[in-house]
């Protein structure tokens, strides 16, 4: 373990999987919380963690943002030295330190992060201040009933802070409406089955487990409230069915969507489903994913030789940070510890550790609300993520590849591409659905070419499909597959209508529209089967494939002109 403390022994007996206990969890959060103390202001209200860059909410800002996240991992901790510390901070900084609270701004963020900690911890830190603190403390989150926010995750800052503003009763009747309207405001983003977008449109990512599920219910929770612990219990409960599924045996989780900086945040809706009672998981499954995540992180540099999170995944990493990712950004990891908030005998400590999914059998997973595909192996513990349906409001290269997994990352190469001309971009993703081993989408591609694509997938061969239209006749058109990973080899063969070449596979447009077939593969195996034994694709027409595998069945693809491709996948 990276960090400055000693790290208890691994119990291999009780975690035969991570050898990780609660004990491992605690000298955790000690250590980032005893790493971050020395880079306090002298009145406690600022931490300024070293580094050049500065978010662009600014260095004020970003020093709010290193107090209220350390914070909470201090709350979930429940460290009473520690408190002491932030309670001082607290006082100086509502005594004019801090930036106020207005509509859109960063502070809105903190706000919650700090809300919750004094909620989870108020006979230890609220409690015990001054009255004139506790009033000023108060006045300054209360701008947060009234600010407006991004129309996004961000709606449920008001929410917490509300709870908190109720719970003592301090403008009730506002924390009340800010409560209502937020959880208004996120319910056209539910999409079902235990999705969220983040916000209008279609982005799906870790924002959903560690924000939409995570403050809703939270809040129902601390209420007692058992209609809203239903209503959003329930659908974390079945989110957390497809989400187990995005951890490698490794413990990596999948390598999509922005703020990845925060990295082990993405336990903590395993551990929230354990604390409320509302997961599919066995005890044991719950803390092997969640340590294995955590372990993961710890065991390739997360954390740097002053014992701080760094802005990246495994080290530090320009490329996957946004323009908001401060210093103290990675410290929503703090999230992750909510599993602290379980008494040391619950069964999600005391329970040996069970095999997650990815442990136990291959499988190949259709999720219909975001319109993915899961495609896992237990020979290398690999999980791939096949997306056509995810997309940002910009084209992002953590949105919109065709593929992600838990051992690469976006290559400026443009890997899980189909690239038409010159043009890179994959924008206007329309689902077209997906099925028993299949996915299937339309976006825009080449200006005003539009590319139909099917992927089939069975172990961890992939077929493929795309129909280009719309893109004059001669219009080169480049596929290209999986980017180089982490102990992981990649495959791309020609099937139909490509040629190899050095950066993918290569062809060109007719007429009307254009058919190319590849085969794909990422595999850890160190001598798998070859691809081309595997599978075996035919054309079938113009636009449409048979497709057969070794082992027995196949399906027949048919990419016309109707609306959506038809996949007609037979037995075997």
């Amino acid at each position: 373990m990276s960090l400055p403390f000693p790290p208890p022994p691994e119990d291999r007996t009780l975690s035969p999987y991570t050898g990780y206990t609660r004990a491992h969890w605690e000298a955790a959060a000690d250590s980032l919380l005893a790493a971050v103390a020395p880079y306090a202001t002298a009145d406690g209200a600022l931490y300024h963690l070293p580094g050049d860059r500065t978010s662009w909410a600014g260095k004020l800002s970003d020093g709010l943002e290193g107090y209220a996240r350390t914070l909470l991992l201090a709350a979930f901790r429940r460290d009473e030295k520690a408190l002491e510390r932030y309670a001082d901070g607290l006082a100086a900084g509502t005594a004019g330190v801090w930036p106020r609270i207005t509509d859109r701004s960063q502070p809105l963020v903190e706000a919650a992060s700090i809300a919750l900690a004094l909620r989870l911890t108020r006979p230890l830190l609220w409690d015990r201040l001054d009255a004139p603190v506790r009033e000023r403390a108060a006045g300054w989150l209360s701008d947060a009933l009234t600010a407006e926010p991004w129309a996004c995750n961000w709606e449920l800052f008001p929410v917490t802070v509300g709870g908190f503003l109720r719970e003592i009763g301090y403008e009730p009747e506002a924390a009340s409406a800010a409560i209502d309207r937020g959880l208004d405001r996120i319910e056209p983003w539910y999409v079902g089955e235990g999705w969220y977008s983040d916000g209008p449109g279609r982005a799906f990512d870790y924002y959903n487990g560690w924000a939409m599920h995570l403050y809703p219910v939270l809040h129902a929770w601390l209420e007692q409230d058992p209609r809203l612990l239903d209503l959003y219990g329930g659908r974390l409960e079945t989110h957390l069915a497809d989400y187990a599924l995005l951890f490698g045996s490794d413990g990596a989780p999948m390598h999509q969507g922005r703020s990845l900086t925060y990295r082990f945040a993405t336990t903590a809706p395993l551990w929230l489903g354990a604390l409320t009672g509302r997961t599919p998981l066995k005890s044991g499954e719950t803390r092997r994913l969640a340590s294995g995540a955590l372990k993961y992180f710890l065991d390739r540099g997360a954390v740097d030789d002053r014992g701080l999170l760094t802005l990246g995944w495994h080290g530090p990493n320009e490329a996957l940070l946004q323009g908001y990712s401060g210093p103290a950004s990675p410290y929503w990891a703090s999230k992750a510890f909510v599993g602290l908030l379980l008494p040391p005998d619950h069964e999600a400590w005391t329970a040996p550790e069970q095999p997650g999914p990815t442990d136990r059998t291959d499988a190949v997973t259709p999720v219909r609300p975001p319109n993915w595909l899961i495609q896992t192996t237990t020979s290398d513990g690999l999980v791939r993520l096949h997306n056509h349906g995810s997309e940002d409001v910009r084209y992002d290269p953590y949105y919109t590849r065709l593929a992600y997994s838990t051992v690469t990352e976006p290559s400026a190469s443009y890997d899980n591409s189909v690239i038409v001309g010159e043009d890179p971009t994959r924008t206007d993703i329309e689902p077209l659905g997906t099925g028993e081993g299949w996915v299937a989408s339309r976006h825009t591609a080449g200006g005003d070419a539009r590319v139909t694509s099917v992927v089939l997938a069975r172990g961890a061969a992939e077929v493929r499909a795309h129909r280009v239209t719309g893109a004059a006749p001669g219009t080169p058109v480049r596929i290209t597959g999986w980017a180089a990973g982490e102990g992981a080899r990649a495959e791309l063969l020609p099937a139909v209508g490509l040629l190899d070449g050095p950066t993918g596979l290569t062809g060109t447009t007719g007429d009307g529209s254009t058919l190319f077939v590849a085969l794909a593969r990422l595999t850890g195996e160190q001598e798998p089967t070859p691809l081309a034994e595997m599978v075996s694709v035919r054309a079938d027409g113009a636009d449409g494939i048979v497709v057969t595998w070794s082992g027995g069945g196949g399906a027949r693809v048919r990419l016309g002109d109707g609306a959506d491709p038809v996949v007609e996948v037979n037995g075997g």
